[in-house]
Order: structure tokens, then sequence, then C-alpha cells
């Protein structure tokens, strides 16, 4: 079964989405499971994990709601206040849903760069793990050299860096990245996902060879087993289509065994995510 780890679904909203700037305007739609299934078809992917685009928990229940109707969406990673003073009250109401795998919070985000830190954000976080939540990293280059500190914290929680921490690709700024991602893959209990790779490149000009570099550090540094294939749609539509950025990757691991492709294109998202079909 080949899993798309990483997509997004949005009734687009000017405020809620205010993110998606000008040079983005193309995503500035609604993006809905009925846009998507037919394009997980053409490509061959079998299922997707629907990830949170907005910090409420309305779009958990947005998100649950379409798993519920759509059955190619195996899996829910939401969001969730984990400074709330309720947060393991709320954690616990959440086990009732077979689909929701995980949650994620925007460090990127925030203005405080190591939140992740701090002691009321961790407070929720090590709660996850006796949940058996999953929990997304989703933060800039600058953010990771917490990470490795975070991370150690919680050495039996499932982590994932989402969009290889976002180096600087466009710049092609890789010495810091390169420094700071293979300290976090010294964590066993981190994983990572190959996408948005496009939209941290130049949107018009980039080709297959302004990611080998980076390829190569994530993959020699998480090894197979521990990274996963996501598209980041619709989001990657500022930069391509569907199949552009997936044969993107394709081409990267053309020369790995069918076992390793196998591992990446889904056996490891199913595997972190606990999926059951």
């Amino acid at each position: 079964m080949k899993i798309d780890a990483h997509q997004h679904f949005w009734k687009y909203d000017t405020l809620r989405h205010d993110w998606i700037s000008d040079e983005m305007a193309v995503i500035r739609r609604d993006f809905l499971p009925d846009h998507l299934s037919g394009v997980l078809t053409e490509n061959e992917i079998d299922g997707c994990i629907a990830v949170q685009a907005d910090q409420s928990a309305e779009e958990t229940e947005f998100l649950l709601q379409l798993a519920v109707s759509y059955d190619f969406i195996k899996g829910v990673v939401g969001w969730v206040d984990f400074q709330a003073a309720n947060i393991n009250e709320q954690l616990e109401s959440y086990t009732q849903y077979n689909r929701l795998k995980g949650f994620r919070h925007i460090l990127q985000g925030e203005k405080q760069r190591d939140l992740c830190l701090e002691n009321s954000f961790q407070r929720g976080i090590a709660l996850l793990e006796p949940y058996g939540f999953t929990y997304d990293i989703l933060i800039h280059q600058d953010q990771l050299r917490f990470i490795p500190e975070f991370v150690s914290r919680f050495p039996n929680q499932r982590f994932v860096i989402d969009h290889i921490a976002k180096p600087g690709i466009k710049e092609k700024d890789i010495r810091n990245w390169k420094r700071d991602i293979e300290l976090v893959a010294l964590h066993e209990n981190v994983s990572c996902k190959i996408s948005g790779l496009v939209t941290e490149a130049d949107l018009k000009t980039w080709t297959n060879n302004d990611f080998i570099p980076y390829l190569d550090v994530v993959v020699n540094a998480f090894g197979t087993g521990r990274i996963m294939y996501g598209s980041d749609w619709p989001v990657c539509l500022a930069a391509g289509n569907y199949t552009e950025v997936l044969q993107l990757v394709k081409s990267y691991f053309s020369s790995f065994s069918t076992h390793e492709q196998e591992l990446f294109f889904g056996r490891n998202a199913r595997a972190f995510y606990m999926l059951n079909g």
C-alpha cells in the first residue's frame, strides 16, 4: 500500500489562510477530498494522511469528519492546545476516533523560536505517548538546534520532522541545516518526511538536481527505515503538479532496492501512524 504521508484539506478563508502569499495565489481556493481522490488514483497512491493547516479544535473536527466520509484518508494529524489546563482530558476524549493518529503545532510560526522547550508545552507532549498519539514537528531550519534536546526528553514518543525542516533550498543553503538535521537523526524515535521540497526551492525554475544534496543528507542520516513520502498537496501546487512532485522522489529512489522503495512510499508511514488498512 502506497501512502502520501502529508497533505491538507481546507475551505479557503482569507484570514485563516493568510499565510498563502501572492506568489502562491494559485492555492487560494478550496481543496477538498474530491479534488484529491482522482489525483491519488492516477498516481497509484492508495491513501493519505490529512494534516492540520489551522490551529483550532474545529480544524481537527473538520478533518475527522472528512476521514469518516472518505476511506482513502487513512489518518488525521490534528491540532490541540498543548498548554491547555485540561490537555489530558482533551487527549483522552480524542481516543474515540480511530483515524486520529497524532497532533501538530505550527512551531515554525511562533515568535518564541524555542517554544518546544517550554515546560508548559512539554507537559502536553508528555501525555501523547500514553495515548499512542504521534507528533509532527513543523519548524524552519533555524529551530532545528532545539530539537535534539526536545526529543531526548521523550525517548518513547514517536516524532516526525515535516518537510525535512525546510532548509534554504532556493539559496542553496545547506551547511548549518546538514549539521543540525544529522544531530536530530541520532535520536531513533524521530522519523523524517521527505515532503514540501518544491516550495522551499525557486517555485518557477526548480529542477530535480536542486534537491539531491538535501535528499542525500536525509537518507544517509535517517536511513531508509525512518523516512516517508509526502506530497504536501495542495501547497505543492504553487510550484508544480502532483505528478511532478511525486516523480521528483521516484527518480531519486529509482536506484534503491524494491524493499527500500516500499518502505519509503508506504510501509514506514503505515508503521509510524499505525494505519489499519
